[in-house]
């Protein structure tokens, strides 16, 4: 046997010795790889969330200076909750829409981030947004 090396018998003895050891560290990694990607899932659904309540805001201001003044506030909510998918309509709140001042027409809307998927429970987080247009027909 030469110097500075082990018998091969011990060799392979102490490969065989990590047998499973890679199932055990994936099983511990799982509960971190499953938490990370619930944590960017909800991420995506909050930016959604606030795609969504200025697209909406966007489309009720754009109704609502459209419309004569007798009907802009029921245009402008109208289209605020067209603009919304039934998911996210429950929890919206309209606090201006169609709101007259200085020639510009005002919407604002407030709603939440659903927790894991639309319709299950919101998050406390409000998400707001806020559209103005010129008014066309006072």
């Amino acid at each position: 046997m030469r110097p500075g090396r082990g018998e091969p018998g011990r060799i392979r003895a102490r490969l065989g010795q990590d047998r499973g050891q890679l199932t055990i560290e994936f099983t511990g990694m799982v509960p971190i790889i499953l938490v990370t990607l619930v944590l960017l899932w909800q991420a995506v659904l909050v930016g959604y969330t606030f795609t969504l309540a200025s697209g909406a805001a966007d489309q009720g201001a754009r109704k609502a200076a459209a419309s004569g003044a007798w009907d802009r506030r029921s245009n402008c909510e109208a289209a605020v909750y067209e603009r919304l998918p039934s998911a996210w309509d429950g929890p919206a709140q309209i606090h201006e829409c169609g709101l007259l001042k200085d020639d510009m027409v005002t919407v604002r809307i407030t709603l939440k981030a659903p927790v894991l998927f639309p319709g299950f429970a919101s998050l406390p987080i409000p998400v707001r947004a806020t559209a103005g247009a010129a008014a066309e027909g006072k």
